[in-house]
This record gives C-alpha cells, sequence and structure tokens, in this order.
C-alpha cells in the first residue's frame, strides 16, 4: 500500500507542475515573451490547453465571470494541494 501512496503524491507532484506551466506559460504569452507563430511554443501551448481544459471547463462554468480573469488554474491548484494534504495526513491508511 506504500507504493499506491508513493504513486498518488507522483501524479499529484505532475498534476501541478503541468498546471503551474501552463499558468506561466500563459503569462509569457500574454507579454508577448514567448511567440505563438513558433511551431515548439504553438505545440507545447496546445498540449497543454488539450490537456487542462476538461479540467478548467466544469470550473468555469461555477466560477463567476470576473472580465478576463480566469481563475480556474488557482481552483485547481489549490484543490489538488489540498488533496495532497488529505492523503499526507491519512497516510497511515496506507500503511
Amino acid at each position: 500500500m506504500t507504493s499506491l501512496f508513493q504513486i498518488l503524491m507522483l501524479l499529484i507532484g505532475v498534476v501541478k507542475f503541468i498546471v503551474i506551466a501552463h499558468i506561466i506559460m500563459s503569462w509569457l504569452i500574454n507579454f508577448g515573451v514567448l511567440n505563438m507563430r513558433q511551431p515548439l511554443v504553438a505545440q507545447i501551448w496546445d498540449g497543454l490547453n488539450r490537456l487542462l481544459q476538461p479540467i478548467y471547463d466544469p470550473i468555469r462554468r461555477f466560477l463567476p465571470n470576473m472580465g478576463g480573469l480566469d481563475l480556474a488554474p488557482l481552483v485547481v491548484i489549490l484543490g489538488v494541494y489540498a488533496l495532497e494534504i488529505i492523503l499526507r495526513n491519512n497516510v497511515a491508511m496506507f500503511l
């Protein structure tokens, strides 16, 4: 069961990395640091969007319209951290 806990923690770490990479990349694109006409940037951006849109869309339906400010990534990050805290506090179940 310890292996299951470690696998869950690994998956949580990967999800955190992907969401944070998406957030930082969106900032870099919006501030003009990254150019979407570059094929590599466009492919990475498209891949991250394809991974995260199924997660963001249900959250966006419940959040109020903030006028261009997207809070869905923040909600996802908070949810992932909350799940990590719950798992770490209940690690005895996995032993």
